[in-house]
């Protein structure tokens, strides 16, 4: 007699995976060490968005260089990592659009992908769970904060051949501009907050530190 699935396992298969992006150079932040690998609260920057990514209970892979590879292992199984060459001036098919596909592709069967830069650790796990429940419904969702767009951008299954072709910088902004895309709300100022100087940096510890009150001030929301 055949056994019948694990309910847990099909509700699994039913989610979309996370893709979490951290193979950028991070040329504008003046450091002696990767934007990503910069202490930030317990862990590092890219830590603590992985920690969140992992209180949401979504599938995750984190796609990056041999660079900031061990520090993406205190978070996801190795099976989660996906390696990419660092891109540079003599490499202009790499960059953001690049590392999606290299994502998508390595979770080609899921039925949907969240798009989140590694570079944003004040997202929330809750605001995860938001975007991927759009994906029900709509074949592109994004979270906004006050009418403002931000990450994570989130595809449905049925644009993998479009995401899995994605190549160089731009990432996928002519597949949102072409698709219904819904905006899913949120009461989380860090789907704005990204960190690409060292002032970010210093800006993003204030808000991680600040009552949630004094968040949205911090945020420039």
């Amino acid at each position: 007699m055949k056994s019948q699935p694990n309910q847990q396992e099909h509700r699994m298969k039913a989610v979309p995976v996370v893709i979490v992006l951290a193979a950028g150079a991070g040329t504008r932040f003046a450091g002696q060490s990767h934007k990503l690998a910069q202490s930030f609260g317990h862990s590092t920057v890219l830590g603590t968005t992985l920690a969140q990514v992992v209180a949401s209970h979504l599938p995750a892979v984190v796609v990056t260089t041999r660079a900031l590879r061990e520090v993406a292992h205190g978070w996801v199984a190795a099976q989660d990592v996906i390696e990419v060459p660092e891109a540079g001036p003599g490499s202009p098919q790499l960059g953001m659009g690049y590392s999606i596909a290299a994502g998508v592709r390595a979770r080609g069967d899921a039925p949907g992908w969240l798009v989140l830069p590694g570079d944003m650790p004040l997202v929330k796990a809750s605001t995860l769970r938001a975007v991927a429940a759009a994906l029900q419904h709509h074949p592109v969702a994004y979270a906004q904060h006050f009418g403002r767009r931000g990450h994570p951008v989130a595809f449905s299954g049925e644009l993998f051949s479009e995401l899995a072709t994605l190549t160089g910088d731009e990432g996928a902004r002519r597949i949102v501009a072409r698709y219904p895309a819904a905006a899913v709300e949120v009461q989380d100022p860090g789907v704005l907050m990204d960190l690409d100087t060292q002032a970010d940096l210093h800006r993003l510890r204030q808000a991680h530190d600040a009552p949630p009150a004094a968040v949205q001030q911090v945020s420039g929301s």
